[in-house]
C-alpha cells in the first residue's frame, strides 16, 4: 500500500461518507477587510486633519494652515532629509549585504548553516536590538571597554558622538544589521521558487565562475520575488520610530519621531501639523519606493551588456570573504547586543575601562520584575491572540487557494498582501485612532490585537505559504477519492504533515507582535503596555540596568517562541 492509501486511511471510519464540501471564499474576503478596510480609513482619517477636518476638535473648515505651520515648524526640512538619508542607505546596505551572501554562498554547506541563524536573528526585536546596539558602540560601551587600554589608550571614555549622531550613522548600521536576515531569508524562500541550481549548475558548466553565474543568471529570476520585500524593508527604514528614539538624533530628530511627537505634546493644535506631516512621511515612503524602481530599471538596462558579454569571472575570493564577514558583523551585533543587555542586567558597579563588572548581584531583576509582571502578560497575551487569529485566517486562505485550483496569488495578490507593510505605521494609525475613540475601542484589547494583527498576519503568510503550497497533493487527492470530506482531509493530513512550518510561522508572528511599538502606542493608549513600551521609554533615562533587563526580556520572549516552535517540530 503505497504512503497516499495509508494517508487516505488515517481519514477514519468517516471516510466512506461523501461531504459536501464547504466553501472557504469567504476567508480571504475577511482577511482583506480586517486589514486593508481600516488602513484606508486610517490614512483618510490622517489626511483630513492635515486639511484643518477633525471633528472632534471643533475644526470643521477646510485650511490650509497646517501646511504651512509645517512649513515654518523648526528642523522639519532636516528632519526629511535625515529620514531619506538613513533609510535608503541602510536599505541599499542590507540589501547588499544579503545578495552578496547568496551570490557568493549559494549552494554550499556555509549557506546551509548561515541559514540556520536566520531564526534567531529575525526574533531578536528592534527595540532590544536597538537597545544592545548601543550598549556595544558608545563610547562607552562594551567594544571600546575590550579594546581599552590596551589598544586605544583610553583610561575615561572618549569625546565622541558615536550614538544618536547628527548624521545618523548608527541608527543606519543598525538598521541594515536588523533588515539583512529578513533580505536573506526572503531570497533564500524566492530561491526555491525558481530553477536556480539548473541554472547555476549550467553557467558552471560553460566555465563561469560562482558569483558572476549567480549575479547573471539567478538574480534575474529571483529579482522579482524578492522586490515587494525590498520596498517593505525600504519602508520601515523611512519610517521606523523606536530605534530611531534609542539610536537616532535628537535635535531634530527624523521624521516619524518629530511627527510622533506633536501628535503627544499636550497642544491639541498641534495635531493638524502632525497629520500635514504624517501625509508627508506617507509621500515620502512612495516617493522613495518610486525613485528605488526607477534606479533599478535603470540599473537593468545598464548591466545589460556585462550580462550578455560573456565575461566568465574569476572566483572572486575577496567578495567571499568580505560576504561573509559581512554577515558575520550582523550576526555578532545580535549576539553581542544580547550577551551585553545580560551582563549590564546583572552588573552592579561597572567601571570605565573595565571589561567586565567588578561586582554581581540580580538587585535589578528582584526590582524590575514586579513591575514588568503585567507588562509581561500584556506582551505574551496580545501576542498569542494576533497570532492565533492570523493562523487561522492564513490558513483558511491558503486552504482555499488549494481547494479552488487558483495557485500563487498575482501581483495584485501581493500588493495587497504587503500594504501594510509598505505603509507607514505613523502615516494611518493615527487616523485609525481616531476611529477607534469614535467606536468607544481606544484602549481596549480588542483594538490591540488587531493592530498587531494588521503586522503579523502578512509574516505569517509568508512564513507559511511555501511550505503548504509544497505540500504534495497525491495525500489529499487519494483521501478525497475514499470520500473523506474536504474538512477532515484538512484536520487529519494536512495539519498533521504541516505541523513544524505552522510552529515557526507561529514563532514568527508571536515575535512580529512583541515588536510592535507604534501599534500598542497608538491603540493601547497608554493603558495596556507591554515590554516594547516599556524599554523605549527608559531608553530615554540614564539608568543602564534597569533597561537592560528589560529590553532583555523583550529579546528572550521571541527567542524563547522559536525554541519551543523547533522543539515541537521535532518532536512531531
Amino acid at each position: 500500500m503505497t504512503r497516499a492509501a495509508l494517508a487516505a486511511r488515517a481519514a477514519g471510519p468517516d471516510a466512506a461518507r461523501p461531504a459536501r464540501p464547504r466553501s472557504l471564499a469567504w476567508v480571504p474576503a475577511l482577511t482583506l477587510g480586517l486589514f486593508l478596510g481600516p488602513i484606508a480609513v486610517g490614512l483618510v482619517g490622517t489626511l483630513l486633519p492635515a486639511f484643518g477636518l477633525l471633528p472632534a476638535l471643533g475644526a470643521t473648515v477646510p485650511t490650509l494652515q497646517p501646511w504651512r505651520d509645517l512649513a515654518a515648524a523648526p528642523g522639519f526640512a532636516t528632519a526629511v532629509r535625515l529620514s531619506a538619508a538613513t533609510g535608503l542607505a541602510s536599505t541599499l546596505l542590507a540589501l547588499a549585504v544579503a545578495l552578496s551572501v547568496a551570490a557568493c554562498w549559494h549552494g554550499t554547506r556555509w549557506f546551509q548553516a548561515l541559514r540556520g541563524l536566520l531564526a534567531p536573528l529575525l526574533a531578536v526585536p528592534h527595540a532590544a536590538f536597538a537597545v544592545g546596539f548601543a550598549f556595544l558602540v558608545a563610547p562607552s560601551g562594551w567594544i571600546a571597554r575590550l579594546a581599552s587600554p590596551w589598544a586605544t589608550g583610553w583610561e575615561r571614555p572618549p569625546d565622541l558622538l558615536l550614538v544618536n549622531d547628527p548624521w545618523g550613522l548608527a541608527l543606519t548600521l543598525a538598521l541594515a544589521a536588523k533588515e539583512v536576515p529578513f533580505l536573506l531569508m526572503m531570497v533564500i524562500a524566492a530561491l526555491g521558487q525558481v530553477r536556480a541550481d539548473q541554472a547555476l549548475t549550467s553557467a558552471r558548466c560553460m566555465g563561469y565562475g560562482p558569483v558572476a553565474a549567480w549575479l547573471k543568471t539567478v538574480l534575474p529570476l529571483v529579482w522579482p520575488q524578492i522586490r515587494l520585500p525590498v520596498y517593505a524593508v525600504l519602508a520601515f527604514s523611512l519610517s521606523v520610530v523606536d530605534m530611531a528614539l534609542v539610536l537616532g538624533p535628537g535635535t531634530p530628530p527624523t521624521l516619524a519621531v518629530l511627527i510622533l511627537r506633536w501628535f503627544n505634546d499636550p497642544d491639541l493644535s498641534l495635531r493638524f501639523q502632525a497629520a500635514a506631516a504624517a501625509s508627508v512621511q506617507v509621500a515620502l515612503v512612495a516617493a522613495a519606493i518610486g525613485l528605488f524602481r526607477t534606479a533599478e530599471m535603470a540599473v537593468g538596462r545598464l548591466l545589460r551588456g556585462w550580462v550578455v558579454s560573456g565575461r566568465r569571472g574569476g572566483p572572486a575570493t575577496g567578495l567571499r570573504v568580505a560576504a561573509l564577514a559581512g554577515f558575520g558583523a550582523v550576526a555578532a551585533a545580535a549576539g553581542g547586543a544580547l550577551a551585553v543587555l545580560a551582563v549590564w542586567s546583572v552588573a552592579a558597579r561597572w567601571r570605565f575601562p573595565d571589561a567586565l563588572p567588578a561586582d554581581w548581584n540580580l538587585d535589578r531583576w528582584t526590582d524590575a520584575l514586579p513591575g514588568l509582571a503585567g507588562p509581561i502578560a500584556n506582551t505574551v497575551a496580545a501576542a498569542a491572540l494576533s497570532t492565533g487569529i492570523a493562523l487561522a485566517l492564513v490558513l483558511g486562505c491558503l486552504e482555499h487557494e488549494q481547494r479552488s485550483g487558483r495557485g500563487r496569488p498575482t501581483s495584485r495578490g501581493l500588493w495587497l498582501l504587503y500594504a501594510p507593510l509598505l505603509v507607514p505605521q505613523i502615516g494611518f494609525l493615527f487616523g485609525v485612532q481616531v476611529l477607534l475613540v469614535l467606536v468607544g475601542l481606544d484602549g481596549t484589547w480588542p483594538a490591540l490585537v488587531w493592530s498587531h494583527l494588521l503586522f503579523v498576519l502578512p509574516y505569517v503568510f509568508l512564513a507559511l505559504a511555501d511550505p503548504y503550497r509544497a505540500l504534495d497533493e497525491r495525500y489529499a487527492r487519494s483521501a478525497r477519492c475514499m470520500g473523506a470530506s474536504p474538512g477532515r482531509v484538512f484536520r487529519t493530513i494536512t495539519l498533521p504533515l504541516l505541523a513544524r512550518p505552522i510552529a515557526v510561522a507561529a514563532a514568527v508572528g508571536m515575535s512580529v507582535s512583541v515588536a510592535q511599538y507604534l501599534p500598542t502606542v497608538f491603540a493601547g493608549a497608554g493603558r495596556l503596555p507591554t515590554v516594547t513600551t516599556e524599554a523605549v521609554a527608559l531608553a530615554g533615562g540614564g539608568d543602564r540596568r534597569a533597561l537592560a533587563v528589560v529590553a532583555f526580556v523583550q529579546m528572550l520572549l521571541p527567542l524563547l517562541g522559536f525554541a519551543a516552535a523547533l522543539a515541537a517540530g521535532r518532536r512531531r
